[in-house]
C-alpha cells in the first residue's frame, strides 16, 4: 500500500494519537501514557499512518542487562482489519528492527501465542525463527494482593532495599 506511510515516532508526536482506527491498539489511547512512551527514551513505536489516521502500530523496548548486549523486544503489531495482509505489519517490524540496528541491538524477540498463525507468518518472513524448545510464559497480576507466603523479597524495593 504505497498510500501507507510507516514511519518511527518521536517525543512531539503525541497528537498524532487523537486519530486512530478501529482495533490497531487493545484499550482506548490514554494521553498520559502517550506522553510517557513517547518521552521514554528505551520506548521505540512505529506506525502507519493512513491520510493522517494511525492504521498500524509495532511497540517495542530496548532491553539491556548488565551481561547481555542490547535487544529489542517486541511488545505488541497492531494492524486495523482493512490493512491487514497487505505488508503494512511487515513493514511497522522492519522499522523497529532497522531502528534497533542502529542502536547497537544484537538481537531481538517476539512471542506470540501458537495458535496464532497471521503474526507467526509475519516473523517467519522477515526472518525470525522459531525458539526451540518453546517458552513457558506466565502472566503476574500485579494489581492484586501479594498472595505469596514468603512476603517481599530483600533486595527489591525502589532504593534497592
Amino acid at each position: 500500500m504505497t498510500d501507507v506511510v510507516v514511519r518511527l515516532l518521536n517525543r512531539s508526536d503525541a497528537p498524532l494519537f487523537e486519530k486512530v482506527a478501529d482495533d490497531v491498539f487493545d484499550a482506548e489511547i490514554q494521553a498520559d501514557l502517550v506522553r510517557e512512551f513517547l518521552n521514554d527514551p528505551r520506548s521505540l513505536m512505529s506506525v502507519a499512518l493512513h491520510s493522517g489516521v494511525i492504521v498500524g502500530m509495532a511497540s517495542a523496548v530496548i532491553y539491556v542487562h548488565p551481561d547481555k548486549p542490547r535487544q529489542l523486544f517486541i511488545n505488541e503489531v497492531g494492524v486495523a482489519p482493512p490493512y491487514q495482509r497487505r505488508g503494512v505489519g511487515r513493514r511497522l517490524v522492519s522499522a523497529l528492527l532497522d531502528r534497533a540496528r542502529e542502536l547497537g541491538c544484537s538481537e531481538a524477540w517476539v512471542a506470540t501465542e501458537v495458535e496464532n498463525h497471521p503474526p507467526r507468518s509475519l516473523y517467519e518472513a522477515l526472518g525470525g525463527v522459531e525458539d526451540s524448545p518453546p517458552a513457558v510464559l506466565y502472566l503476574f497480576d500485579l494489581t492484586q494482593e501479594d498472595r505469596s507466603e514468603e512476603g517481599p523479597c530483600e533486595g527489591t524495593g525502589p532504593d534497592g532495599s
